[in-house]
């Protein structure tokens, strides 16, 4: 098991992680104002679902394989940039949308809800690029449970990831009603939402090969 002040400190990076925008945040919300709070927290299972996907992958090193071959790296690397920089693209674009906008979406049943979460969280290759960045430096290698300490660091990720966007789905509706009485505020977050998704899309194409 980790210490307590490894839990802690991580668990203060996953706080920042859940708090950046990011697709499954604009997925989330989307869904919620378009659809109502239940379809949102439905979807988050998908999401949190895709997270378990990623954590099993890293604790058993599956996804660390991708990384080690050169051209599979830069796939993974450019492809997940290009989506990122389309997602900044959109929110920065004339006649842009913010993702706290009422927008319409088709209705979806429960099961294309949590497949659509799943989908999102899956397609998003900066999740397996910050698991192989983030969760080996709170890991101690000169333990022998290494195995273990993989799983509970990903089990606080996802408790922490699934508090935060939770939040996020069931107040889409009153952030969407007080951003829309604030149309400063609205373009103000629009725009910022635009300038981090294009940090990190830029961070994403730049990053090299560890």
């Amino acid at each position: 098991m980790p210490t307590t002040s490894t839990l802690i400190a991580f668990a203060a990076v996953c706080v920042g992680m859940v708090l950046t925008p990011g697709p499954n945040m604009m997925y989330l919300v989307s869904r919620s104002l378009s659809q109502g709070p239940m379809a949102g927290v439905i979807s988050l299972g998908g999401v949190l679902f895709g997270f378990v996907f990623y954590v099993l992958c890293t604790a058993f090193g599956f996804t660390a394989l991708v990384f080690a071959v050169p051209v599979a790296y830069g796939v993974v690397r450019f492809g997940g940039a290009l989506y990122l920089a389309w997602l900044a693209w959109q929110s920065l674009r004339p006649g842009g949308r913010s993702p706290f906008e009422v927008q319409s979406l088709p209705y979806d049943p429960p099961r294309k809800l949590f497949a659509m979460g799943l989908l999102t969280n899956l397609l998003n290759p900066k999740v397996a690029m910050l698991y192989l960045a983030l969760v080996p430096q709170f890991i101690d290698t000169t333990r022998d449970d290494m195995l273990v300490q993989s799983l509970v660091l990903g089990a606080v990720h996802i408790c922490v990831s699934f508090a935060g966007n939770m939040m996020f789905a069931l107040s889409a509706g009153a952030l969407s009603t007080f951003l829309a009485r604030r149309p400063t505020w609205l373009l103000v977050q629009r725009w910022l939402m635009g300038f981090v998704l294009g940090g990190l899309a830029v961070r994403m194409a730049m990053e090299s090969r560890r």
